[in-house]
């Protein structure tokens, strides 16, 4: 059952690692004590499948600084 919600839901959003933070932060956010973790996941993945909570964008990613040459002295 899950794995049909998880692919309903990664037609909506294509980046897997993308998805997988949406879900997480929303599952965070709606748990309720009372009720089962995997139950509050099963129905974060099934708004997201209808198209909600996909407002996430990927962050711009950062050029990373030029690393200089290694300046060790060969072993003699």
């Amino acid at each position: 059952m899950r794995s049909d919600l998880v692919y309903s839901a990664s037609l909506q959003v294509e980046n897997r690692f993308l998805l997988s933070t949406i879900v997480m932060r929303a599952v965070r956010t709606l748990h309720i004590n009372s009720t089962r973790t995997e139950d509050t996941a099963n129905s974060v993945l099934a708004e997201v499948a209808r198209g909600r909570y996909v407002q996430a964008e990927m962050p711009e990613i950062k050029a990373l600084p030029a690393i200089e040459a290694l300046l060790i002295a060969p072993a003699a």
